[in-house]
């Protein structure tokens, strides 16, 4: 049974879904479903208590992910992107082995439903520009403000 939670954080609000013992979804916007703080809902928002105050850089949850065998690799090699650092999609692209699949690897992180956890806010432009992000781009300036003041 899915069910989720409402989190005010540094950012803003945030929605956190789950699926039984399993993180399902982040969301900027209101979700569906039963409203309900489980343990793993719970576990979640420790864990990003403490990322929000530079305590913690990296995350220890159990993950349900719902996506392509080609996104779910995208959001594998998200993880390998240093706190406080960024990568091109292009640099995404080389990681997963397929140099010319930029924009595919844009259209995963646009379907990656974990943010924060699976860290897509630190994929930036070619050109060093910030790009989409589904909690808008001011978020995710803020997200990256936030890593590099820890990471100093």
């Amino acid at each position: 049974m899915k069910t989720f939670y409402d989190y005010k954080t540094i950012i803003g609000k945030i929605f956190i879904e789950a699926d039984g013992d399993f993180l399902t979804q982040i969301s900027f916007r209101k979700l569906s479903g039963k409203r309900l703080e489980t343990p793993i809902i719970k576990e979640t928002i420790t864990q990003l208590e403490e990322y929000f105050i530079k305590k913690r850089k990296t995350f220890d949850l159990p993950l349900k992910l719902e996506g392509t065998d080609f996104q779910k690799q995208v959001w594998k090699a998200l993880l390998t992107i240093p706190y406080g650092k960024t990568a091109t999609y292009k640099d995404i692209a080389k990681i997963i082995g397929n140099e010319k699949a930029s924009r595919a690897v844009g259209m995963a992180n646009n379907k990656n439903k974990l943010p924060i956890i699976l860290p897509c806010h630190r994929v930036i432009g070619a050109n060093g520009d910030l790009t989409g992000y589904a909690g808008g781009l001011e978020i995710k300036q803020k997200l990256l403000n936030l890593e590099k003041s820890a990471s100093v």
